[in-house]
């Protein structure tokens, strides 16, 4: 036999109680410290990207280049093999275009993000970015685009150290 509860006993805390301090609050800023790797295949990934490169990582048992890099290859179930580098250039895979912001407001002008597999890397294999300096009625798939840059006293080693992809010149 299960029995429903129709009211909880005690009073409702109401927002209005709380912001006229009607209720005890205990407010506190922890000072927590914490660590946190990204491991060996993207430490050295964001490094380079700092440095304006794109590194890889080669299986040599399946032959596939893989960006971002990983130190094992998920089709040959073992470990990669080598470093490679990749160009900024590649072709877009996918794409979306949203008019939604992060904090889901509206936007007049779209954001466009897309899959881009760089050139020196496997078919198939790619990282996500935005694009710039196209228009959503112009951009297409297969469509070549290249890496817009942060100066290189502005890299943080991040994937934002590059800007966004931008259509090149054919």
């Amino acid at each position: 036999m299960s029995v429903k509860i129709k009211k909880y006993a005690g009073e409702e805390i109401k927002t209005e109680d709380l912001r006229k301090g009607r209720v005890p609050v205990e407010r506190w800023k922890p000072k927590v410290r914490y660590a946190w790797s990204v491991g060996t295949a993207m430490s050295r990934f964001l490094k380079e990207l700092k440095n304006g490169r794109i590194i890889a990582r080669k299986c040599h048992k399946c032959g596939r280049i893989l960006v971002p890099p990983r130190m094992f290859c998920e089709l040959c179930f073992r470990p990669t093999d080598e470093w490679v580098y990749v160009k900024d250039t590649g072709i877009i895979n996918t794409y979306s275009i949203s008019y939604l912001a992060a904090d889901a407001s509206r936007l007049k002008e779209p954001i466009i993000i897309g899959v881009i597999e760089l050139d020196g890397a496997s078919k198939g294999v790619g990282i996500f970015h935005h694009l710039g300096e196209v228009k959503k009625e112009n951009i297409k798939f297969g469509m070549k685009v290249k890496a817009v840059w942060k100066p290189p006293e502005e890299r943080t080693g991040a994937i934002t150290d590059i800007k966004y992809f931008k259509p090149a010149e054919v």
